[in-house]
């Protein structure tokens, strides 16, 4: 039995459903394809045409996997996407198929990394995984790296941690990419570096809100020496993030001590909340009975 309306396309249905699977909250993806699957009653078309969508939910969410002969976890990212569904792990130095749906890594072959910017790579992601490691908790993150024919560097930091506590009815993660581009030949210079900080919980107890809060940080960065990059790097990122989690939490307090209590209802003289479902034992509710 379908759910849509009869005269809706493929491409509308699909559509919808795409929409549905990308704004999934986080630790939740499965639950929603599984809803949506039962929605469009269709898995041939479902098949066929949303499987961009699920990766490209995926390597949005910065997802981590194990990958073999590795102690960190990789992040599934359009930095380290290759084609047909495999992505590289650059400390391993391996790429792998990826299964979206199960999450798993399989298929591992060596990979070769970029020689014009593996030192400056490397560098920062010594650097990158000891800050993941004392910031976050269930932390992973990846660095990778590019350079062109005119001898630009690409470096590309990732961050992603999470909590999913679906018993306690709340998932929440935490997603950072930064930035940088420069030219090692140049000598001492400065390089632009971009952050972009994502925040999405979806709480879930008695109710269904989600937060998703985003923030952009452009700044200057000195770039003379992978090891100094690496640390005025790590500087910049804490700072910022430190300032922007700050920002966040007050801004939720504020909101709980206003605009929340505001929604909700006030408890009545006795502060105490009613048992409605022995609202027969209140005063109250022996008037309606007579009544």
């Amino acid at each position: 039995m379908s759910y849509y309306d009869e005269n809706l396309s493929d491409s509308d249905k699909m559509r919808i459903v795409s929409q549905f699977l990308l704004h999934a909250p986080p630790g939740e993806f499965n639950e929603v394809l599984t809803d949506v699957r039962y929605l469009i009653d269709n898995d041939t078309l479902l098949r066929e045409q949303a499987s961009g969508t699920i990766a490209q939910y995926h390597m949005d969410q910065l997802t981590p996997v194990q990958v073999e002969g590795s102690d960190h976890g990789c992040l599934i990212t359009e930095y380290n996407s290759l084609s047909n569904g495999r992505f590289y792990d650059p400390r391993t130095k391996k790429s792998f198929k990826y299964d979206f749906i199960r999450e798993e890594a399989s298929d591992y072959q060596p990979w070769t990394p970029d020689s014009a910017s593996e030192s400056w790579r490397s560098s920062l992601e010594d650097a990158w995984t000891t800050y993941c490691k004392e910031h976050y908790y269930n932390g992973n993150c990846s660095v990778f790296s590019s350079s062109s024919g005119d001898k630009e560097i690409t470096l590309t930091a990732c961050i992603e941690g999470h909590l999913f506590q679906a018993r306690n009815y709340c998932n929440g993660r935490w997603r950072s990419v930064w930035t940088t581009k420069f030219n090692p030949s140049s000598g001492g210079q400065q390089a632009e570096l971009r952050g972009i900080i994502n925040i999405q919980v979806h709480y879930f107890e008695d109710g269904n809100v989600q937060l998703v809060t985003q923030k952009e940080v452009k700044k200057m960065l000195n770039v003379s020496s992978e090891s100094q990059l690496a640390h005025d790097f790590l500087l910049i990122v804490e700072t910022a993030e430190n300032e922007y989690q700050t920002a966040v939490s007050e801004n939720y307090q504020t909101m709980s001590d206003t605009t929340f209590k505001a929604l909700r209802r006030p408890l009545p003289v006795t502060k105490n909340k009613i048992d409605w479902t022995k609202i027969l034992n209140y005063k109250i509710g022996s008037e309606i009975k007579q009544n």
